[in-house]
């Protein structure tokens, strides 16, 4: 075996000189005296430096380069050969531990409990019971604190020190949800209680003298809500069964056992009523970011709704509690309130106001969302709640994160849903953790195209010849996208009367004064509506895409054909792209359009605005954008169902299939630059007008006007 090796050696030597020297050199196999030579030196000396080598050389009649490599070589073996023992002793030793696992798991079975001499308590039981002494222990400290303030109120005396008052106050609890299935802590401490205005209740305590106690107090609480909210949000992440199960409809979505959640975690409902529902989603996908700059995106609220401008209308921080550890944030506590929206007027937006918790575990950084009633707050007026939901984030090798999100929450429509939306509502698309996921990709891709360090040749078009004026239209872009999709809601808007008008059914017309730099200043007319198509969502998108369509729908082409004169493209998708869009109108010269558009399986949008030539050119030079006045109008089309039914058209499979989709048209018009003139009912009637039969012109496209 020796020689053997001893031969190897040598003809590696020989690859390695005829490849370093660029010539053919031939050695002699080494004989067994000199491989035994070497053998006795290596031990000794295993590393021999360069005088050492020349030496041995000499000796055993070798050249100093084939001594190198064989020493190289013969360390490798030996090295492998240790590696090799190493494992035969470790597999042996995790057969042991394992034998040893498996004999203590059947002596526990049959161990008997010390303390009644029953069974072991099983895993799920001894969870119950710890949960149903916290829930007593919780109301044996409540009620001593009821009688401590009534004596220090009549006797003008404290019983108990302030840091014993904050301990004895707020008991560890289950999570902001079992706080509302038991009541709110502080209203049940004042007095037994069972107002909900928390406002009444910081009046109550001790003649509303302790404003400062209680907001040290709320800071406790919000501190033990959110580390109970992130233990509860690991578990639904790490863990499938028995709290997820696959669903039997085809795409095999994952949906949550609420008895087994409720065993482990329960809790009574938030709201009451025929109408409260829970949706509860989760979902994983790879994105391409890294996780420092996810979390730094999910602690800045205008970094939020940037990062969601398609389902995040608003948002803000109302107080940060803890900034966390610098670099991944573990540790960041703040208070948070959004306004999530379906784009369509016929859906009202959801408001929350939640804790978000950020804390780095052994998988990675994980994101807590969960709802809080703030004492100076009242709850929002839209009824939802948030139960522990967010997100692990997991770093990968390249470059790129896994993301696995969990979408939780408790809903009571009050307002019947429209029938049009009800589906996508109620079975958790709308809303769902497949949504966030796919838009966060969506994201991603674009932020990559952003940063790209060289223009590709086909996005160029001859227009755009520079990074700078690349990027600032892309900003320009998103900044259009995000007025459309805060506009569409109309949540903020007046609506405008129209009874009186003809040819009105569906359709949402607002008012609203524009003072925000970047919008044109005025009144703002906005109307939209939503309709259902009996095509493919897939094909509707092609056919606003294509140029040649566009003199069917678009009133700003006049009726004429129109040719893209640039073109970014942001995706992957060829369809994820940001155009440039010049109308044949031979009496007007400066007209520009400037459209983004993009698909995920989850739907499509169309957003273009109208714009000028000087405009867009100061874009192209690299201007800052975010000063340019914009009013954008467009097309928002999703699948009429479960989007996954429709991933197969989306990948590029046959669209022929049944299925229809909806189709939300929005326009926005400048009535008057004065804003203290009110539009008048002509100018309701010019927006309806255009929008009404830009419906009817699209179905006139598809033949299905009846």
């Amino acid at each position: 075996m020796d020689s053997s090796m001893a031969s190897a050696g040598a003809s590696a030597d020989e690859g390695s000189q005829n490849h370093n020297n660029g010539r053919k050199t031939s050695y002699k196999r080494l004989s067994s005296s000199q491989t035994s030579r070497l053998e006795r030196f290596i031990k000794d000396c295993p590393h021999p430096d360069e005088a050492q080598r020349r030496q041995l050389a000499a000796e055993i009649g070798l050249e100093p380069r084939q001594i190198k490599f064989w020493f190289q070589n013969k360390r490798t073996q030996i090295k492998n050969q240790h590696e090799r023992a190493d494992n035969t002793a470790l597999r042996v030793e995790n057969d042991r531990i394992h034998t040893e696992n498996v004999t203590m798991q059947e002596a526990l079975k049959s161990m008997l409990c010390p303390s009644c001499g029953g069974p072991p308590c099983l895993e799920g039981d001894r969870e119950h019971a710890i949960h149903n002494m916290r829930l007593e222990n919780m109301h044996l400290k409540e009620e001593h604190e009821k009688v401590s303030r009534l004596l220090s109120r009549y006797l003008e005396s404290q019983m108990l020190p302030p840091d014993q008052f904050q301990q004895g106050f707020f008991p560890i609890i289950g999570s902001s949800s079992n706080a509302a299935a038991l009541g709110n802590p502080l209203n049940q401490v004042i007095g037994g209680s069972s107002s909900h205005d928390p406002n009444l209740a910081l009046h109550m305590m001790d003649g509303g003298h302790n404003f400062l106690a209680s907001e040290g107090i709320e800071k406790n609480l919000m501190a033990k809500v959110a580390a109970t909210a992130m233990d509860e949000l690991v578990r639904l992440v790490r863990i499938n069964e028995p709290f997820w199960i696959k669903s039997s409809s085809p795409d095999g979505k994952l949906c949550l056992l609420l008895e087994n959640y409720q065993k482990m975690f329960p809790k009574t409902k938030h709201f009451k009523g025929p109408n409260v529902r829970i949706e509860a989603t989760k979902e994983s996908g790879i994105v391409s970011i890294n996780s420092l700059q996810l979390v730094d995106m999910f602690l800045d609220s205008d970094k939020w709704v940037n990062l969601f401008p398609t389902m995040v209308s608003k948002a803000e921080t109302v107080k940060v509690i803890e900034r966390g550890l610098p670099g991944n944030r573990s540790g960041a506590l703040q208070l948070m309130v959004q306004q999530m929206h379906v784009l369509s007027p016929f859906v009202q937006p959801r408001e929350f106001q939640f804790l978000r918790f950020c804390q780095q575990i052994e998988e990675g950084l994980v994101i807590a969302d969960v709802s809080f009633d703030s004492f100076q707050q009242k709850p929002s007026i839209f009824q939802s709640w948030k139960h522990p939901s967010g997100c692990l984030i997991q770093e990968m090798p390249n470059g790129c994160c896994m993301v696995t999100w969990v979408e939780h929450v408790e809903v009571d429509d009050k307002i019947q849903i429209h029938p049009l939306y009800k589906d996508i509502i109620v079975k958790g698309v709308a809303y769902g953790a497949e949504r966030w996921i796919m838009e966060l990709q969506r994201m991603c891709e674009r932020f990559a195209a952003f940063y790209l360090e060289k223009i590709p040749d086909h996005d160029a078009a001859g227009v755009i010849n520079s990074l700078e004026g690349r990027r600032s239209i892309m900003n320009f872009s998103h900044r259009m996208l995000k007025i459309f999709c805060e506009s569409i809601t109309m949540a903020d808007g007046l609506d405008f009367p129209l009874c009186d008008l003809v040819n009105t059914s569906g359709v949402r017309v607002s008012i609203r004064e524009s003072k925000i730099n970047g919008q044109p200043s005025g009144m703002i007319v906005a109307a939209a509506t939503s309709i259902w198509l009996p095509i493919h969502y897939m094909k509707v998108f092609e056919f606003f895409l294509d140029d040649k369509n566009r003199a069917q729908w678009d009133v700003l082409t006049c009726g004429n054909q129109a040719h893209k004169v640039a073109n970014i493209s942001n995706g992957i998708h060829p369809g994820n792209c940001v155009s440039v869009i010049r109308p044949f109108i031979p009496s007007e010269n400066n007209a520009l359009i400037l459209q983004e558009s993009f698909t995920t399986p989850m739907g499509s949008y169309v957003i273009y605005a109208p714009t000028d030539v000087a405009t867009m050119t100061a874009a192209i030079m690299g201007e800052n954008s975010s000063m340019l006045p914009v009013l954008p109008s467009g097309f928002v089309i999703c699948p009429d169902g479960e989007p996954n039914s429709a991933m197969g058209a989306f990948d590029g499979a046959d669209t022929e299939r049944s299925g229809g989709s909806l189709l939300t048209v929005a326009f926005q018009i400048l009535a008057s630059a004065d804003g203290r003139n009110m539009p008048n009912r002509k100018a309701g009637a010019a927006v309806n007008s255009l929008l009404t039969s830009t419906i009817l012109r699209v179905r006139d496209a598809f033949n299905c006007n009846n």
